[in-house]
């Protein structure tokens, strides 16, 4: 099968670009794919983060792609489907998270000459427009068929268009960031206390992701506990600093305030008890991939996908509350009875054998035939 990928690739960084790449690579075994990527995704002064683009010094994986999508230049729409469908593609396949995207995507999607799946990361936005729900209803209607990677997705969609054709898969585990290392190893890295009850906070920090609602939790726990905080700011970090500056323990809260490159991430899980997901809203968390990655266990909110994620499979703790209170309660009971932890590790180990990569890309070419 002849299949186009439109979506992020290198040099674009962070989870969206790492998931495609591996998808790539799992289709490429079977199938003769092509990466179409984009030129521009978000203008400049839209980007919240510092650059949208990997460094010098990362070692994102490289996937040769045709950079000919830009968001804001129809020109540039027309262009790219006319080469997916003159090359002869027989799927397209986009991924869709925000409805920025919506008109590009929904042009191509509509002109490209071949069946679309999208793969749905989210089809209601954790940071919510006026404009969402008509853009994302346009682009949907253009697409074929769709992958969840939850539940919570999938119910989304279905409020969008009810007689959508869909399945739902996990989001597969993330297998590039290398063995997890020792944790005195890990904890002098990053100058942490091996000894000490270790949470820790990873991936971008925007504000549906809670982090202040954990650092509020923090405020009531121990001195044997102490938190890592490892991520790039989306916006101002002022507001999570209060509250840090204001905390008797903040010399037990390590920051590492920047994108952390690939090679670097297994120091943090390697010197983390437990990854902590105190998220307002969510759909699913790649955060939990790689958590699973490393068998390291959860404590999370029950938002979105993430208890379907984690509390049905029993690889974490689902929080009752979205709250300071609620977190710190689950946080005690895990440190409490070591068996949650060896349930927890013994639960992830089971999930690890079922969401490989080439699991995920069979599914999708098999559904893709039944369309």
């Amino acid at each position: 099968m002849k299949i186009a990928i439109l979506s992020s690739f290198y040099p674009y960084r962070g989870g969206i670009a790492q998931f495609n790449a591996s998808l790539f690579e799992a289709l490429g075994r079977d199938n003769d794919v092509r990466a179409f990527n984009f030129k521009r995704q978000y203008p400049s002064l839209l980007f919240p983060g510092k650059t949208q683009y990997v460094t010098a010094d990362d070692e994102a994986v490289v996937v040769q792609s045709e950079s000919t999508l830009d968001t804001l230049l129809p020109h540039t729409w027309i262009k790219t489907a006319r080469e997916i469908k003159r090359w002869g593609a027989d799927l397209l396949i986009l991924r869709y998270w925000m409805s920025w995207f919506a008109p590009s995507l929904g042009w191509v999607e509509r002109h490209a000459g071949c069946k679309v799946i999208a793969i749905l990361d989210n089809v209601i936005p954790h940071e919510r427009h006026f404009f969402d729900a008509p853009l994302t209803r346009w682009f949907l209607k253009g697409a074929d068929g769709f992958f969840t990677l939850c539940d919570a997705v999938a119910e989304d969609l279905k409020s969008f268009l009810p007689d959508a054709r869909y399945e739902v898969h996990p989001h597969p585990l993330y297998s590039h960031f290398g063995e997890k290392l020792p944790r005195e190893e890990a904890a002098a890295a990053l100058g942490t206390d091996p000894s000490k009850k270790t949470l820790l906070f990873f991936g971008l920090i925007r504000e549906y992701k809670g982090l202040d609602i954990l650092l509020e939790a923090f405020r009531g726990l121990g001195e044997d506990y102490q938190l890592i905080v490892a991520g790039e700011p989306y916006g101002s970090f002022a507001r999570y600093q209060e509250i840090i500056d204001s905390l008797e323990g903040k010399g037990r809260i390590f920051l590492f305030p920047d994108y952390i490159r690939d090679s670097e991430v297994k120091r943090y899980f390697s010197a983390a008890d437990v990854v902590v997901l105190p998220y307002r809203s969510a759909t699913q968390s790649g955060i939990s991939s790689i958590s699973y990655h490393f068998e390291v266990p959860m404590i999370t909110t029950s938002v979105g996908g993430l208890k379907e994620m984690i509390g049905s499979r029993g690889t974490g703790i689902v929080t009752t509350e979205v709250s300071p209170e609620g977190i710190r309660k689950e946080i005690l009971r895990y440190f409490a009875d070591p068996s949650i932890g060896e349930s927890c590790t013994e639960a992830i180990r089971n999930e690890k054998k079922r969401l490989d990569w080439q699991s995920f890309a069979d599914s999708l070419t098999a559904f893709a035939k039944s369309l």
